[in-house]
């Protein structure tokens, strides 16, 4: 198993990026948001657990978060390998994924950071819509096809009611401080490779295809 990290602050693309990874790399693409969706939906154990949590709007603690993305891995499309968007999003969760990984001989190839700066992370997304799904658009840059629907599911799309700029600014203070501490975990690792976020949605995809060669032609010890 060959797992891949997308590491960004909000806004930053990882979604669409781990997509285009996905399809191009033929690994599913496991967003920790989205199993915490489905798993309100199917009303499992888990999804019960982190509604709490969910509904006030709070991060779901590493505990659970863990538990969720293991029980993920554990299935037969992850064998070859997975990319991870949305986790880990602190240093006790990318120290419990290595451990996990470790248990059953495989490891993180490459941690991607999409590095985005503060102002274009605040035009992104406070024009951002998504749909009760998860999927999300932005306004300007990639808009969809039909004016207020979802490409993908037909939901109607919507401004979430916490993304007026301020609101944007204090989450994102919140929320960087956190991720810069799984950024360093990798970094002395040596498995982080960043690349410019604010390019062209494909030439960013091309950079990061350019990393996970670069790191995969690198032995693991001087990696």
């Amino acid at each position: 198993m060959k797992v891949y990290v997308m590491l960004g602050a909000p806004g930053a693309g990882k979604g669409t990026q781990a997509t285009e990874l996905s399809a191009r790399l033929g690994l599913p693409h496991v967003a920790s948001g989205d199993l915490f969706r489905q798993a309100l939906r199917d009303g499992t154990r888990l999804g019960l657990e982190a509604r709490q949590y969910m509904d006030r709007g709070a991060l779901v603690p590493d505990d659970l978060t863990i538990r969720t993305i293991g029980e993920r891995l554990t299935q037969a499309d992850a064998a070859r390998g997975v990319i991870l968007d949305g986790f880990p999003r602190t240093r006790h969760q990318a120290e419990a994924l290595d451990d996990f990984l470790a248990r059953r001989g495989a490891e993180v190839g490459t941690a991607l950071y999409v590095l985005v700066g503060e102002t274009e992370l605040l035009r992104r997304l406070s024009g951002r819509l998504q749909c009760e799904a998860g999927h999300t658009y932005q306004e300007t840059s990639r808009p969809p096809q039909q004016p207020g629907l979802c490409d993908i599911d037909g939901l109607p799309l919507f401004h979430r009611q916490d993304d007026d700029v301020e609101t944007i600014r204090a989450r994102l203070s919140q929320q960087l401080a956190p991720m810069t501490e799984v950024v360093s975990y990798y970094r002395d690792r040596g498995t982080l490779a960043t690349v410019n976020g604010e390019a062209e949605t494909a030439l960013v995809t091309d950079s990061l295809m350019r990393a996970i060669a670069d790191h995969a032609s690198v032995p693991a010890s001087t990696a």
